[in-house]
């Protein structure tokens, strides 16, 4: 056990907390975290932090704002309890799509978490797979930015894949395709999406060869599954033989599951860095690969001042 080391969760990815706390050998810290009648967020310490490096686990899923506001409010409370300091371990960091303005008269969402967080008394943030890296600037303290890419990795290579083929979905992706099928050996494919006019449905071109091939779409995230869908679609179309998707982040939203259940996809690989939905627990479709030890390891060389960069040597 470590010295000097907390690790307390808010309520967004309780099971994700006592996995880590189980590989660190560390109890979850006690926490007090629920509602005034009127809806406030209340948060009391159930324990002595004085002087102590304390990690608080908080993936800001749905429902992103009080997922957010608890993270805030035990912040708050752990600096006024005399913490040592405070990593903020945001397993998903919600917001990170409202990184830039798209139009005027637009806020950039991402900017404001993150001068939310440094205000609360974070000392140091910890994510994974942030949808842009650059967000790593918006802070003023100390981010490290893990990937998930080895955890993926593994799960991908027990399937027995004919040929495989990682393709992106657009091209903002190209870089982590090619990353994974370095690593795997394997082709690189980019589903390039046109509209060739207003008000006609975008037309998916396929650069690459699938035919016959063991495809894996691969992005940071699945929010609607909309773009997932469409692009298993097309590859389906272009002759691909089994069609398998891997994002690290599984939102979900919407109708997200039922795309997924009727879409030609085999199986979709995800993380835990947000819960899974109850109806995608159910579903056969999907597996869950956890990002407990990741973290934890993480949360471990940064209490001991070692490197975090050797974890993806």
């Amino acid at each position: 056990m470590f010295k000097s080391i907390s690790l307390f969760s808010g309520n967004a990815n309780a099971p994700l907390a006592a996995a880590m706390a189980g590989y660190l050998e560390v109890p979850l810290g006690r926490v007090k975290v629920g509602r005034f009648s009127d809806g406030e967020i209340a948060v009391e310490i159930g324990e002595n932090v004085r002087g102590v490096d304390v990690y608080l686990l908080q993936s800001t899923c749905t429902p992103v704002n009080d997922s957010i506001m608890e993270m805030l409010i035990m912040a708050d409370a752990l600096r006024r309890s005399s913490a040592a300091s405070i990593t903020a371990v945001m397993p998903y960091y919600g917001y990170a799509r409202q990184d830039r303005k798209v139009a005027g008269r637009t806020p950039i969402t991402a900017k404001l978490v993150a001068d939310l967080i440094a205000t609360s008394g974070v000392d140091r943030v910890v994510t994974v797979d942030l949808h842009a890296g650059q967000i790593q600037g918006f802070f003023n303290i100390p981010v490290d930015n893990l990937f998930a890419m080895p955890v993926l990795l593994d799960q991908l290579r027990a399937i027995p894949m004919e040929e495989p083929v990682m393709v992106s979905p657009d091209a903002g992706g190209v870089e982590r395709a090619r990353a994974y099928a370095k690593r795997l050996n394997a082709s690189l494919a980019i589903i390039d999406k046109r509209r060739e006019r207003a008000n006609v449905s975008e037309v998916m071109h396929i650069i690459g060869d699938v035919k016959g091939r063991d495809c894996v779409l691969l992005d940071d995230m699945i929010d609607t599954a909309g773009t997932l869908t469409n692009a298993a679609r097309a590859l389906h179309a272009e002759g691909a033989r089994k069609i398998y998707a891997a994002a690290t982040h599984a939102v979900l939203s919407g109708p997200a599951v039922n795309r997924i259940v009727d879409s030609p996809l085999t199986e979709v690989i995800v993380t835990d860095s947000i819960p899974l939905r109850d109806e995608a627990k159910n579903c056969s479709k999907f597996r869950v690969a956890t990002v407990s030890k990741l973290l934890a390891e993480a949360i471990r060389r940064i209490h001991n001042s070692d490197s975090i960069s050797s974890l993806f040597v």
